[in-house]
């Protein structure tokens, strides 16, 4: 039965321990709402700190993979921009060439359409040692840079684009030496052959230059959205819901203002006993 005493205030006590959980509650509280997160350190879930923690280290190594496919995509398109001009140059030449093997030209008139050939010619290494980015160049010399971005988080897969080299006498243009002319109008006329096969080469470079600029487009657009839904699943895991702690905080205030009451008034109880000693 209840008994009074000076020496143990079991009411102090009851409400010196609700008013302690009460503060710790609170403390978690505006924990939550000063970080933003209901899971803020291993502490609070070490389950669920665990996960999130593995989960944060797979999003930001996808930050990795997508740099790594932006400058894929960037060497591959520097390359595409070259191969292009390549291209523009050959049909202006296969235009010297086809010109210069009509028979009716004077010396004069084939001296300059060579002329014209053999800049257009040499405009074509120019195109080809430019076609560089971050020290990669897919078209120059006889093994130029193939590229190969990292396609997921742990390295294991890579999404490759094959060089396409197009240096005069290599690949694409194996048939068109550097120091090929159309001086002589049988000359010409072989340079007409010589000059469409290079240009169908050309085009089946540059087609498959594209389709690998495209892949790593397409790849890059999903590394964005399993980033932003990797980003979405941690903050399932591990945000708060200030809405729900804004409330929360309110009512636990409350209580802890009615609980420093309840200790101030089972504090007086002993102070009581003197009444019955007429003090």
């Amino acid at each position: 039965m209840p008994y009074n005493s000076v020496n143990t205030n079991v009411g102090a006590m009851v409400a010196l321990q609700n008013l302690n959980a009460t503060n710790a509650e609170l403390a978690t509280t505006q924990s939550r709402i000063n970080t933003g997160k209901r899971v803020g350190s291993v502490k609070d879930n070490g389950s669920i700190w665990a996960i999130a923690q593995n989960q944060r280290a797979t999003s930001n190594s996808l930050n990795a993979v997508r740099e790594s496919l932006q400058r894929g995509q960037s060497t591959v398109d520097v390359a595409i921009s070259a191969g292009e001009s390549v291209s523009d140059l050959l049909v202006l030449m296969k235009e010297k060439a086809l010109a210069a093997a009509d028979t009716t030209l004077d010396d004069n008139s084939r001296k300059a359409l060579n002329d014209d050939f053999n800049s257009l010619r040499d405009q074509i290494s120019k195109a080809v040692n430019n076609a560089e980015f971050n020290g990669a160049n897919m078209l120059k010399g006889v093994s130029p840079t193939t590229v190969a971005a990292l396609a997921n988080a742990d390295g294991a897969s890579v999404i490759t684009v094959e060089a396409q080299p197009m240096d005069l006498g290599t690949g694409a243009l194996a048939a068109l030496l550097p120091t090929d002319s159309i001086g002589t109008q049988s000359m010409a006329f072989t340079m007409i052959a010589t000059l469409n096969q290079a240009i169908i080469n050309v085009s089946s470079s540059l087609s498959k230059l594209g389709t690998g600029s495209k892949a790593l487009s397409s790849h890059l657009t999903f590394i964005n959205k399993l980033q932003d839904t990797v980003d979405a699943g941690i903050g399932n895991l591990v945000d708060a819901d200030l809405a729900k702690e804004s409330a929360k905080l309110q009512a636990l205030q409350t209580k802890q203002q009615l609980g420093v009451q309840a200790l101030s008034i089972a504090n007086q109880s002993s102070s009581m006993l003197l009444s019955l000693f007429g003090r």
